[in-house]
């Protein structure tokens, strides 16, 4: 498919496995990539992969930084005179609750997972609003979790950033309808991606989570970041063209579950 041929996309967070999927997916229908990360060397790599399918820039970015959100669009409207799609994937996950309290963790996972989207956000829509204008169909995905809408023990920051995401998704969606801009979130359950082990966890306690998951998730498994990125590419190409302030699960139905 080349749903995406000649559309502008930008990914965050391109140096763990799951912005690296989206990335991919889209170069490989055709879109003209911007992507970020924080770690020049993994950023490297994924970009030398993704260059075998499209046209790519890479920035290394930490987008908590207003600076860096300000250099990292200028580029991008110098490179390819626009942008047509923004997903926001870069996030932070961790640990803590209001009997071990981790103000730390509090302040880490506010900045990463809703301050740095909504200042990206906001220095992207003049750049998204033109795109819709000049008929090109813009988008912005932004990459929620489960645990938006399912509490959690002992993730209080996370779920609460993860809420206040879904939020923010809901109210753009609202304000940039008029100006043909479409928003949405998706919302993973347990995706095999580096999340978790960035946070500390070690390779057997990550084993373990993951073996765990298939009870956790009624499909009996946990997801690939392959199959998250197909839903990104759909919901960010024409032919989701009526869709837009939606969260959308992709979650093996471990929404549907009870707390365990």
């Amino acid at each position: 498919m080349t749903r995406f041929t000649d559309r502008r996309a930008l990914v965050t967070g391109v140096t763990s496995g799951l912005g690296r999927a989206i990335a991919e997916r889209l170069a490989k229908e055709g879109a003209k990539l911007a992507i970020t990360g924080r770690r020049a060397d993994r950023l490297e790599e994924a970009t030398a992969a993704i260059s075998a399918f499209a046209d790519v820039r890479a920035f290394v970015a930490d987008h908590t930084s207003h600076e860096d959100n300000v250099r990292v669009m200028g580029a991008i409207e110098e490179s390819f005179g626009g942008l047509d799609v923004l997903v926001n994937n870069a996030g932070a996950i961790g640990f803590d609750g209001a009997l071990e309290p981790k103000p730390e963790v509090w302040s880490k996972l506010m900045s990463v997972n809703v301050e740095a989207v909504y200042d990206l956000t906001c220095l992207a829509t003049p750049l998204l609003v033109a795109s819709a204008a000049a008929g090109r169909g813009a988008s912005i995905l932004n990459v929620s979790s489960v645990a938006s809408f399912r509490p959690y023990p002992g993730l209080l920051a996370y779920c609460t950033s993860k809420a206040a995401l879904d939020m923010m998704t809901q109210v753009l969606a609202m304000e940039l309808a008029s100006k043909g801009v479409r928003v949405n979130a998706i919302n993973p359950g347990v995706v095999v991606t580096e999340l978790h082990r960035a946070s500390g966890m070690d390779d057997a306690a990550y084993a373990a989570f993951l073996e765990r998951g298939k009870a956790t998730h009624p499909l009996g498994r946990v997801g690939t970041a392959e199959e998250v990125a197909a839903l990104v590419a759909f919901l960010a190409s024409d032919e989701a063209g009526w869709i837009t302030g939606d969260r959308v699960s992709i979650d093996g139905g471990r929404a549907l579950t009870s707390l365990r």
